[in-house]
């Protein structure tokens, strides 16, 4: 196989048409999907920032602190809460298991469930990112101009 050097390939080789232009454009400027993302992803990106000394993502810091309970939950009620599927949630917890930050044990009441548990490790950390998690938090709500932050959540809540 050649490489074509100095040549763009021509849309027309052998490809079917996609969409106009102008649809293109529609989805880029007004799909909420799209926006949800971007936003999702520059959020996640900020949080990742503040939370690195202690050694958190901001995923891991919203998994750890969905077990901050005092019933350690089964895998598939984390799973629900996080909009996550099983498999994700299960490779997920897997760097937090190894570094001591949770526990998974045999669920009594079903064999085959797992239940997850923060360890006082787990606690540690969560107590260190709790006050980075606040004014972080409180920095991005600022930012909101037309909604609260209360409306703005109830609008993500309808969505989802």
């Amino acid at each position: 196989m050649s490489k074509r050097i100095g040549r763009k390939p021509a849309v027309s080789e052998g490809l079917s048409p996609g969409p106009p232009l102008e649809f293109t454009h529609q989805v880029r400027d007004t799909c909420l999907c799209l926006h949800v993302q971007r936003a999702a992803r520059a959020l996640a990106r900020r949080f990742d920032e503040v939370l690195r000394p202690v050694g958190l993502t901001s995923g891991q810091f919203s998994l750890l602190m969905s077990l901050n309970r005092p019933a350690a939950p089964t895998i598939g009620s984390v799973a629900q809460l996080l909009a996550m599927d099983r498999t994700t949630l299960t490779a997920n917890l897997k760097p937090l298991e190894r570094r001591g930050l949770i526990s998974v044990t045999v669920d009594p009441e079903d064999r085959r469930g797992r239940r997850l548990a923060l360890t006082n490790e787990g606690r540690t950390v969560l107590n260190k990112a709790a006050p980075i998690w606040k004014s972080t938090h409180a920095d991005a709500e600022s930012l909101l101009k037309r909604l609260s932050a209360d409306e703005f959540r109830a609008e993500l809540r309808t969505l989802s």
